[in-house]
């Protein structure tokens, strides 16, 4: 009898851990031989935690199982818990998996599980497509940095490629710090070796030998993972001084950042990593140029790199066939929040945002009516539900004064307070900018008092508030403090009466 129970963080925290216990003291008084496998997790979480067990050749779910739930496993018969098979369950089933193939069927650490199920293959075909034609394959694709940015890596990779350096590392932004977000690190605990491969091709394709992986010190089982995983495929040759025996030299080294928000723009990142304070650097130079270290430096995001191994196996054009204008492939869409089926749902590019959330969402969990999410973490634009025909992809959302962002999708339902959350962006502006610029720094804190000014019934303040906006979006440095009036200009568009505004004003 073969049982998988995830070591998923979201799982364990759910209880994984004493579900598997008790599934091993439950064979064990029955005398049963169990083999008990701890995968990654499928990605529905309010299913954690999600067990599995194999019969005739088909895994079956049962969830969300306590300890109590364990021994009818065992009896026969039907269970309260049991979901099916689990790939037929609707959520699951209505996805388009590709970067997230594997995760969830395999045990993380296991090389044979990954080899069996193309691992690996995607490094193959680099090492005989050669640098310049494995980027010509990820710029075919359309694959953009699925961090926020959403610049093509294809071009980022070629720049770094032509650069001249004696050194040139690759760096994976794995510092998620948006609220709403877990699919990098879901990926992480779930399917190390995915994440592993990517940059191994990407070193093979810009000629990097180092390369660096950022995780914020949060997630500590995904750091345990990568570091276990690295050790593994380095002791197998696969990485280290030949990747794979007969390529150039690739090896990696995880680096944990304190857990600041800031860390996640790429230069303030690369200051981290080198040991300093993480603060933006002005650009240029690019880190494509001049990045970590002072040597040219691919930054890429988790999603961004662990979607480049299916890319090479199945080919570029084969990826692009998914999505919409210029947003190809897929996105994995992390829906959080006031929602019902909160989870991963990874889907190409083009899926209404009403879809998402009362389709595939299922709704709010309070059961209350539907007011707002916000897509792209805390900087993103709040969309209402005139906006349930949006397209998910970058210029749709762009075109509505939003970004995707990292496709963090957190509901509200109608007894969200917007002046509170828009007043929120601002602080959470004040506390996390890295003090670097102005308009960041002063302007967030202005912000809040302006909105308390608003709050407080000041009709003067909208007005300023507006001006205040402009000034953080065009004047400062990076993202941060350009990204913070997002949030607060959607709020007041969409529900001026909770700013005492009539909705011509608030235009």
């Amino acid at each position: 009898m073969k049982i998988w129970v995830p070591c998923d963080a979201a799982a364990v925290a759910c209880g994984a851990d004493e579900v598997a216990a008790a599934l091993a003291s439950a064979a064990g008084l029955r005398g049963e031989e169990v083999e008990i496998v701890r995968n990654g997790t499928r990605g529905m979480i309010w299913l954690e935690p999600l067990v599995e067990i194999e019969r005739d050749g088909v895994r079956h779910g049962f969830g969300p199982m306590e300890p109590e739930d364990v021994p009818a496993l065992f009896e026969g018969g039907d269970h309260p818990k049991a979901l099916g098979p689990i790939e037929e369950i609707p959520f699951f089933a209505k996805q388009t998996r590709l970067t997230f193939a594997r995760c969830g069927r395999t045990d993380p650490l296991s090389l044979a599980d990954y080899e069996a199920d193309e691992g690996w293959q995607g490094l193959k075909r680099a090492l005989e497509l050669g640098g310049a034609q494995t980027i010509e394959e990820v710029t075919t694709s359309g694959l953009r940095g699925r961090g926020g940015a959403g610049f093509p890596t294809g071009i980022k990779w070629k720049t770094v490629a032509g650069a001249e350096a004696p050194q040139k590392y690759i760096v994976c932004n794995a510092d998620e710090g948006d609220s709403g977000s877990f699919a990098d690190r879901m990926l992480m605990e779930g399917d190390p070796y995915c994440l592993i491969e990517g940059m191994a091709i990407a070193g093979l394709a810009v000629g990097a030998t180092k390369g660096f992986i950022y995780v914020r010190s949060e997630y500590p089982h995904a750091i345990r993972t990568l570091n276990a995983a690295i050790k593994a495929a380095r002791a197998a040759g696969i990485i280290g001084d030949s990747l794979m025996g007969q390529g150039p030299a690739f090896d990696l080294e995880v680096r944990v950042g304190a857990g600041a928000y800031i860390c996640g723009e790429e230069t303030s990142l690369l200051n981290s990593l080198e040991g300093k304070r993480g603060m933006v650097r002005a650009k240029p130079p690019l880190p494509a140029l001049e990045g970590a270290f002072g040597k040219p430096t691919v930054v890429n995001n988790v999603l961004s790199l662990a979607a480049v191994p299916w890319i090479l196996v199945h080919g570029g054009a084969a990826y692009a066939e998914f999505g919409l204008g210029r947003s190809r492939g897929t996105i994995p869409i992390q829906i959080a929040g006031n929602v019902k089926h909160g989870g991963l749902f990874e889907t190409g590019f083009g899926m209404s945002l009403g879809t998402l959330v009362n389709e595939i969402g299922g709704g709010t969990a309070s059961g209350r009516p539907f007011k707002a999410v916000q897509v792209g973490g805390p900087l993103g634009a709040y969309h209402g539900p005139d906006d349930f025909d949006l397209p998910v992809c970058y210029e749709a959302f762009a075109d509505q004064g939003g970004l995707v962002g990292h496709a963090g999708f957190v509901v509200h339902d109608d007894s969200a307070d917007m002046l509170a959350l828009a007043r929120y962006a601002m602080e959470f502006c004040a506390i996390e900018s890295c003090g670097k610029c102005t308009p960041c720094r002063i302007g967030a804190v202005r912000g809040i008092e302006t909105l308390d000014r608003v709050a407080a019934g000041d009709p003067a303040a909208i007005e300023l508030l507006h001006e205040l906006c402009e000034v953080m979006e065009k004047g400062s440095l990076c993202a941060m403090g350009g990204f913070t009036p997002y949030p607060v200009r959607s709020a007041i568009r969409l529900f001026p009466q909770e700013f005492s505004l009539s909705q011509e004003a608030a235009e």
